[in-house]
């Protein structure tokens, strides 16, 4: 199962990246419920093997991109953000450090591996990757732009993505940057 779940991880990054359009020094966030790619109910079967293959896939590929990766904890510590602290230079940190059962495994995997990793209540991320009905919505920037993926599932949990844009202003009249889109 382990090899499977690495190339679908790597496929659906892949896609997500290019559908994206993610610049070096944008956030991307990601909520994972491991439980759920396993095929368990959502906060139920924490898996922390699983999370390292995840995590690995995606941070490989935001770290060859120069892209920061903003890991979503659970609703155990209120869906707080796991990010590398030179992102969020003036951010305000909350003092937590994310389990498996409490912030979830692949939070906790985020928090081990990142350089300075700290956390924050909440981010306002560029585009995102949500694994498993996690409901990363709150964390993304106005305005929010579904990705359909082809690659929309990994292990039995599905996978909802996002990127955004900033918002249009100024009515019928307005004229708009397309390079912002």
């Amino acid at each position: 199962m382990s090899d499977n779940l690495s190339k679908q991880i790597k496929a659906m990054i892949e896609e997500f990246g290019e559908k994206a359009g993610l610049k070096a020094g944008e956030i991307m966030v990601v909520g994972c419920s491991t439980s759920e790619v396993i095929g368990s109910k959502i906060g139920s079967n924490s898996s922390p093997e699983t999370a390292k293959l995840l995590f690995e896939g995606i941070y490989e590929y935001t770290q060859k991109h120069g892209i920061y990766l903003a890991a979503q904890c659970c609703e155990h510590l209120n869906r707080a953000i796991i990010i590398e602290r030179e992102a969020v230079p003036n951010a305000e940190i909350v003092n937590v450090v994310p389990k498996p059962k409490a912030g979830g495994s692949f939070a906790t995997q985020a928090y081990a591996h990142f350089k300075d990793p700290v956390a924050l209540e909440e981010i306002k991320a560029d585009a995102g990757i949500d694994i498993g009905f996690t409901l990363i919505g709150m964390h993304l920037k106005k305005v929010a732009v579904p990705l359909r993926l082809e690659n929309n599932s990994v292990g039995e949990a599905l996978v909802i993505a996002a990127r955004t844009r900033p918002k249009f202003i100024g009515g019928s009249r307005a004229v708009y940057d397309e390079n912002l889109q």
